[in-house]
C-alpha cells in the first residue's frame, strides 16, 4: 500500500515538472541593482509565474544599456524602460510592446532648511540633475515653471549634470539648491533630511497631463508575445499579484530588504513607501493621455529625444486589461 502510494505521488510530481518545463520561459533582463527586482522577486519566489502559465528567469545586467542590447539581440525577452524610448524604437521599426509597470517618476527636493516654497525659490541657485538634458522629469518642470510662473527654469538656475549617486551625495551635502533625481535616491535623500518641493506627478498634472499614466513598462518584442498567445495578459496578472501582496502585507517587504540596500529604517521605509506610491492603477494605458503626454516631450525634446515618434505609435500598448 505503502509503495503504491509513493508511486502514485512520484507520478504526480513527475506530472508536475513536466508541466513547469512546458510552460513558456519569460527570460527578463534587468539592471542587477535595479528596484524592478523587487518585483521579479516577489514573483519568483511567490511561484506567481507558474501560477499565471509561464515561468520567469531573471538575467542581470550591469547597466540598462545591456539590457536593451539582450532584447534586441534575442539574449532575452523583456526588459524594463520608459514607455516614450520604447515609442522611439516602435517608430523606428522595433516590432516593441509596453506592459504597464509603475509611474513612479519622482520630482525635486531640497535641503530641509531650505525656505523655498516652490520652484521659482530656485531661481539663482543650482539644481542637481540625474538623467542629462533631456530627463524627462526636467523637461515637464520646465514647462510647468513657464506655465505658472512665466520663469525660464533653464536660464533661471545653474544645472549640474551627473550621475544619480553623485546628485545624491552632493544633495545630501548641501551643494545644491534642489535636486532632480531617479525616485529611489530621491527617496533616501528625502529619508536622510531633504523635503520634496514638487513632484513630477503635480507638475504634470498641472499641465493637464494624467498623473496616472504610468511611464515606466516592461516591453517585449511583438513576434515573442505572437508566439504565445495570452501571455502578455498572463505576465501582467502575475505582476499585479505581486503588487497586490506587496501593498497588502509589510512583512513581505522583509524578504526584499537585502536588495533594496537601505541604511537606515528611515530609507527602508521611504523607499517601500514611494514605490508603493507609484503603483499604477489596474487597467489598459489611456492612449490618448499618453498621446499627449508624448506631443509635449516632442515639443521640449524633438527629434534628439523622441525620435520618428511624434505621435503614439499603433500597437505600442498591449491589450492588458
Amino acid at each position: 500500500m505503502l509503495t503504491r502510494i509513493a508511486t502514485t505521488l512520484a507520478a504526480f510530481c513527475l506530472a508536475g515538472s513536466a508541466m513547469a518545463q512546458d510552460l513558456p520561459v519569460i527570460r527578463a533582463a534587468v539592471l542587477k541593482i535595479g528596484t524592478v527586482n523587487w518585483e521579479l522577486s516577489t514573483i519568483s519566489e511567490n511561484g506567481l509565474d507558474e501560477k499565471h502559465g509561464f515561468r520567469l528567469e531573471v538575467m542581470p545586467y550591469a547597466d540598462n544599456g545591456a539590457t536593451r542590447i539582450a532584447v534586441e539581440g534575442g539574449e532575452a525577452d523583456m526588459a524594463v524602460a520608459d514607455w516614450i524610448w520604447i515609442a522611439r524604437q516602435r517608430a523606428d521599426g522595433k516590432d516593441y510592446v509596453a506592459v504597464p509597470y509603475s509611474r513612479a517618476v519622482g520630482g525635486v527636493v531640497v535641503p530641509g532648511e531650505s525656505e523655498a516654497e516652490s520652484l521659482r525659490d530656485l531661481a539663482g541657485g543650482k539644481i542637481g540633475i540625474a538623467g542629462g538634458p533631456l530627463d524627462k522629469s526636467w523637461l515637464i518642470l520646465r514647462a510647468y515653471a513657464q506655465q505658472e510662473y512665466e520663469m525660464d527654469l533653464k536660464a533661471g538656475t545653474e544645472q549640474v549634470f551627473g550621475a544619480p549617486p553623485l546628485i545624491f551625495k552632493s544633495g545630501l551635502s548641501g551643494d545644491y539648491a534642489g535636486a532632480i533625481n531617479f525616485w529611489h535616491f530621491l527617496a533616501k535623500m528625502k529619508a536622510g533630511g531633504m523635503r520634496e518641493l514638487i513632484s513630477v506627478e503635480a507638475a504634470a498634472e498641472g499641465l493637464g497631463l494624467d498623473p496616472d499614466v504610468p511611464l515606466l513598462s516592461y516591453y517585449f518584442k511583438g513576434d515573442f508575445l505572437d508566439a504565445h498567445e495570452g501571455l502578455a495578459q498572463a505576465f501582467y496578472e502575475a505582476s499585479r499579484e505581486a503588487k497586490a501582496m506587496l501593498a497588502d502585507d509589510m512583512a513581505a517587504w522583509e524578504t526584499l530588504r537585502p536588495q533594496m540596500n537601505a541604511k537606515s529604517d528611515a530609507e527602508f521605509e521611504q523607499l517601500r513607501d514611494d514605490w508603493l506610491g507609484g503603483v499604477p492603477a489596474r487597467g489598459p494605458v489611456d492612449a490618448e493621455a499618453a498621446g499627449k503626454l508624448l506631443s509635449l516631450m516632442a515639443e521640449l525634446g524633438g527629434e534628439e529625444l523622441v525620435g520618428k515618434a511624434d505621435s503614439l505609435p499603433d500597437g505600442l500598448f498591449a491589450e492588458v486589461q
